[in-house]
């Protein structure tokens, strides 16, 4: 279920794209799943089909659906892809840590750090 809030200043496809982004990583919609039609959602939610068209191509840029021409939009499979790759770079972490014997409350400030920054380390080889 979308709301979208008329007196918020979050611009309504920004509430939109967060609230469907949203639930594509929590999993209420999952890969494969069909969202409504542009012109339909923007009819259900009062709001104008550009708003609804920039929320829908912000999702398909970031990756969480695709487009199918007349077919419409599904959530991506890319999404669960992105994941499982943080999974997998996750469990790749927790083995350097425990191989150079540092603590879990270190790694985790270590991972904190990275991700406040908004930059990784380079990759050694």
């Amino acid at each position: 279920m979308i709301v979208i809030d008329a007196a918020s200043p979050v611009p309504p496809f920004e509430q939109l794209r967060a609230q469907l982004a949203r639930q594509i990583q929590d999993r209420t919609l999952t890969v494969g799943a069909r969202l409504p039609t542009i012109r339909n959602l923007a009819a259900d939610l009062g709001l104008a089909v550009n708003t609804v068209g920039r929320a829908y191509r912000e999702l398909e840029e970031a990756g969480l659906i695709e487009t199918r021409g007349r077919a419409g939009s599904f959530v991506s499979a890319a999404g669960e892809e992105g994941r499982e790759r943080a999974r997998r770079a996750a469990a790749d972490y927790a083995a350097v840590i425990a191989s150079v014997g540092i603590d879990t409350g270190e790694a985790i400030r270590i991972v904190q750090a990275a991700l406040t920054s908004g930059t990784s380390a380079p990759a050694s080889s």
